[in-house]
């Protein structure tokens, strides 16, 4: 009989440690739903590059899985979102979804990750909704939320005794949102925003509205486009003359990974942002080695955060043991962990987003150099989120 309780027992042991060796060596798949076209595709690709490059830092395995990906470009069409990540889960079967950069779209993404429980790492998109009313355990956010880089701004805008602003941005929830987050602050350091100008997205002619910027002679303009559109806003509103009068700020979607197709027309520029050039820090001088090594070109915002979406990942797989489905696990591990972001370490809030510092920068050369902390360790207000 002891024999017998013996030989069971080493015959459980050599299962289990053959289900975890099978689960080890299983494949992730990963879904990248990001725009890989049009106005945004430059952020598409940085952030892929991103997550990659610590894959491949991380011997192309998490957990001792090997990656799969699999892509789909989302166009940043909003429309097209519910069928395009219903065919990454229900055709592809991924595990995890990496996506995406516009807000709208994320929004459909987050529904159906909700409502299927599939795991979702948004590494941009940062509608406030998200993880406000529809935050959930399967759901995280490796950069921001709309209004968190606004709210900077706004501080900083304040501090600088600034009393009136004109708000410019794409009418869709990015832009309203981010310029509520510096309306927040900017009015409750004593400003007022004066108007609020917006066009549709992706439209970018700006012409009409910096006519009436000009005739209102605001103390400053406030500014949410970001991609190509930045491009055409920041060299319009330098052609016309206003950048010499009237300051230009925003967050940092304005100049981050377009120095050089804005050249001299963003010299001087201020932003606020989660990254910035400049840091000088050894974990930020080590990711930009590698990834330039990489990819022959240099890191922005969007690289860092496809980054950090990676090293989130990891640090849930690592504590499922590999097992996405294992969700309390996987959310409490990123919970409870402080990420060693080459923007600087950052923990995440019980709504999933990030707690962390904007950076004060200014256009100097080729770089966003940072002058300085705008906003410590600033949280998102994840109004409705239950979790």
């Amino acid at each position: 009989m002891k024999l017998l309780k013996i030989g069971m027992c080493l015959l459980s042991i050599f299962f289990t440690e053959t289900l975890v060796f099978a689960q080890s060596n299983t494949q992730l798949k990963i879904g990248f739903m990001l725009p890989y076209s049009g106005t945004f595709a430059a952020l598409g690709n940085a952030i892929e590059n991103g997550f990659t490059l610590y894959i491949k830092e991380n011997g192309g395995k998490l957990a001792g899985r090997e990656i799969v990906y699999i892509k789909v470009d989302d166009e940043s069409d909003p429309s097209k979102a519910t069928d395009n990540v219903n065919k990454l889960i229900k055709r592809d079967n991924v595990d995890v979804i990496i996506g995406t950069v516009h807000s709208g779209v994320a929004m459909a993404m987050a529904k159906v990750a909700k409502d299927t429980g599939t795991t979702l790492i948004i590494p941009n998109a940062g509608a406030d909704a998200i993880t406000g009313p529809m935050c959930a355990k399967n759901i995280f956010r490796s950069s921001f939320t709309n209004g968190q880089p606004g709210y900077a701004m706004g501080e900083v805008a304040a501090k600088k005794n600034h009393k009136t602003a004109i708000t410019l941005t794409w009418k869709y929830a990015a832009g309203e949102e981010s310029v509520k987050g510096f309306k927040d602050s900017f009015e409750k350091g004593g400003g007022k925003v004066i108007k609020d100008l917006t066009l549709p997205f992706p439209n970018v002619e700006f012409q009409a509205l910096l006519t009436e910027i000009a005739a209102a002679k605001p103390d400053i303009v406030y500014s949410f486009v970001a991609g190509a559109g930045a491009v055409k806003l920041v060299k319009d509103y330098a052609a016309a003359g206003l950048n010499k009068t009237i300051p230009l700020y925003g967050p940092g979607f304005l100049t981050d990974g377009l120095l050089e197709a804005l050249g001299d027309s963003a010299k001087g520029m201020l932003t606020t942002l989660h990254y910035a050039d400049g840091l000088n820090t050894k974990r930020d001088k080590e990711f930009r080695l590698s990834y330039a090594k990489t990819f022959r070109l240099q890191p922005d915002v969007y690289a860092v955060q496809g980054y950090d979406a990676a090293q989130m990942l990891a640090i849930g797989l690592k504590a499922s043991q590999g097992d996405v489905s294992r969700k309390d696990d996987f959310a409490k591990a990123i919970r409870s962990a402080t990420i060693d972001s080459p923007r600087g370490p950052f923990t995440i809030s019980k709504a999933h987003n990030p707690i962390q510092d904007f950076y004060l920068r200014e256009v100097i050369g080729k770089e966003n150099k940072s002058v300085g902390i705008a906003s410590k360790s600033l949280a998102d207000a994840a109004r409705g989120c239950n979790m």
